[in-house]
């Protein structure tokens, strides 16, 4: 079963795909949104990306706050959540991505991506980060 990691923000939701025996992930693309408060298009685009896939989990980075507390990002995404399993009928695994974001700029630096192109890849990147957590503790749950 593949597994889809999502780096939900207010202007673009990175996407990552898991291998088929759900051991590494991959950054796929970067959905831009129009506006905030639009989805439609957004989970539409998730939609056909989960039915050629064939996906069986959605991960979706939550945005805990640093000292562990929820804030407006954290309600905004347990909201997109909910409106996910809605349309695509994929449950939804919500897991915390702290520092997702730098893991991501630290390893495209260490690529070698110039400064000026790394904001093409950050929020694919970050999905690959959150997905690779999730797989990794799925890999020690045995």
């Amino acid at each position: 079963m593949r597994v889809i990691g999502l780096d939900y923000g207010t202007k673009t939701v990175g996407v990552a795909m898991s291998d088929e025996l759900g051991i590494t992930a991959q950054p796929m693309c970067t959905i831009k949104r129009e506006r905030a408060t639009k989805l439609r298009q957004t989970l539409a685009s998730i939609g056909d990306i989960c039915d050629e896939y064939k996906v069986g989990l959605i991960v979706l980075g939550y945005p805990k706050n640093m000292n562990n507390t929820e804030g407006e990002r954290a309600e905004a995404t347990k909201s997109f959540a909910e409106d996910l399993e809605r349309r695509t009928g994929i449950p939804v695994k919500l897991v915390d991505e702290r520092l997702s974001t730098v893991e991501s700029e630290r390893i495209l630096m260490e690529s070698g991506v110039r400064r000026e192109n790394r904001k093409t890849y950050v929020d694919k990147m970050a999905a690959a980060v959150i997905l690779q957590t999730y797989l990794d503790s799925m890999e020690h749950a045995d």
